[in-house]
C-alpha cells in the first residue's frame, strides 16, 4: 500500500535511488540533493513502507506563485496514480495562490495536462546548470 508524507528528511540513498531510477543526474549528487530538500516550500513524497517511490517539491514565494521542481515517481511504480496523486496533494497545498508552474518534457505534456496544467503560450524552458563537483 502506498502512503504519503510531507517530510523533507530523506536519506542521501533513498534519493539517489529515486532520482537515479528515472535517470535525472541530480541522483548523482545525493548530499546536496538531500540538503536542498530541506529548504523547498512544500515536499510531497510517497512511500512503498519504508521505499521512496515517488516525489514531488515546489519552491514558492509565499503568496501568489509556486514552481513545482521535481515531480518524479520510479519506473516500476508508473502507471498507478501516484504521479497523479502527488500533483493534486501539492495543487491542495497551493490552492489559495494564483499559479502552480512547472517545467515539463515534451513526452510528458499529456500527463501534466490531464492534472489541470494548460501550455503556457509562446514559452521555452530555459536554465543554466553549473553542479559543483
Amino acid at each position: 500500500m502506498i502512503t504519503y508524507q510531507t517530510t523533507k528528511q530523506f536519506t542521501p540513498q533513498a534519493l539517489q535511488e529515486l532520482f537515479l531510477s528515472v535517470q535525472w543526474s541530480s541522483g548523482e549528487h545525493p548530499q546536496p540533493l538531500a540538503a536542498a530538500l530541506k529548504n523547498f516550500g512544500s515536499v510531497f513524497s510517497a512511500w512503498d513502507g519504508d521505499h521512496l517511490v515517488g516525489m514531488i517539491a515546489s519552491m514558492d514565494d509565499g503568496v501568489m506563485n509556486a514552481y513545482v521542481h521535481y515531480l518524479l515517481v520510479r519506473p516500476e511504480y508508473q502507471g498507478q496514480g501516484i504521479g497523479r496523486q502527488l500533483v493534486a496533494r501539492m495543487r491542495e497545498h497551493y490552492r489559495d495562490y494564483l499559479r502552480i508552474v512547472l517545467g515539463a518534457n515534451d513526452e510528458k505534456l499529456a500527463f501534466y495536462e490531464a492534472c489541470g496544467f494548460k501550455l503556457a503560450d509562446a514559452a521555452s524552458l530555459m536554465f543554466i546548470t553549473d553542479m559543483v563537483n
